[in-house]
């Protein structure tokens, strides 16, 4: 709707709303979910509307650079995948500089934000645009740019903790530890999407690392994350609600097993966006547990 909208009145201004993948809000939602986990389970339920400001707004604005400079690093590559070939980069609708600025332009107003908390958010927040700046790049060298991701994707997880507490304590690591996981799990189905077009260029990823073992490692990596919400759920000490909203993110990813389980291209990416629904779980059984104390 919006992009039709911005097509008709505003055409120039289209191509940066799509590289910002605002008219694409999983990213946002999957990076949101466990950021509001973090803000909950370290205030003991509604953080407070300044905080969740914050880190709601600091999300939307640290994906959409993560994209920038994503597809500023793929440009060469977006045109010959078919998922990626119509990204502005690829048709050259948008020039890399401009990219560039962008990415630089919305990590500003994200560390605008981070400068109303306190210290150690701040310097939390270094290696939290760091990680999201290498991210792209790493994909040349390595097989596990998902672990690279998911070690991006989880930064707000300590930081909200230390905006709330002024302190990170051992098991917003545990929780950081689940999500991490999570996220390698979801993005190797998203790789899978592409994994033949990968082969052909040469991107590397663990789609193609884990080859035929794809779904039986997708499958330990979904298990060990909830056995690290399991122990989350023991160190912050949650009830039956937080512990339904698990057994409803356990069958979720069983879903996803059979959605990919003749890895075709549509039904993995079906998968990939059923993580959504995972991160809303554990999220609300978070939430309801607080509302019910």
């Amino acid at each position: 709707m919006i992009s039709q909208q911005l097509s008709q009145r505003w055409p120039a201004a289209l191509p940066y709303w799509q590289l910002a993948r605002l008219d694409r809000p999983i990213g946002s939602l999957l990076l949101m979910w466990p950021t509001w986990w973090a803000l909950w389970l370290a205030a003991g339920g509604w953080p407070g509307l300044h905080l969740f400001a914050v880190f709601t707004l600091g999300v939307i604005l640290m994906r959409a650079a993560g994209c920038a400079i994503n597809d500023f690093a793929d440009r060469n590559i977006d045109g010959h995948v078919k998922r990626t070939a119509a990204r502005p980069l690829a048709t050259g609708s948008i020039s890399p500089a401009s990219a560039i600025k962008m990415f630089a332009g919305l990590s500003l107003l994200a560390f605008l934000l981070v400068l109303t908390t306190n210290r150690l958010t701040i310097l939390l927040s270094l290696p939290a645009v760091a990680l999201a700046f290498c991210y792209p790049f790493v994909k040349r060298y390595t097989h596990m740019p998902q672990v690279v991701l998911g070690a991006a994707f989880s930064m707000a997880i300590p930081m909200a903790f230390a905006a709330v507490r002024a302190e990170v304590p051992p098991e917003a690591w545990l929780l950081y530890t689940a999500n991490l996981l999570w996220t390698v799990a979801y993005d190797t189905l998203y790789a899978m999407v592409d994994r033949d077009d990968d082969l052909k260029i040469g991107v590397k990823s663990t789609a193609v690392l884990f080859g035929d073992l794809d779904r039986p490692m997708i499958a330990a990596l979904q298990a060990l994350a909830v056995f690290a919400l399991l122990l989350a759920g023991q160190r912050f000490e949650l009830g039956g609600a937080y512990y339904g909203g698990l057994a409803a993110a356990t069958a979720l990813f069983a879903y996803q097993q059979w959605l990919a389980r003749e890895r075709e291209r549509n039904a993995c990416f079906r998968a990939f966006l059923n993580n959504n629904w995972v991160g809303a779980s554990v999220f609300l059984g978070i939430f309801f547990h607080y509302l019910l104390a």
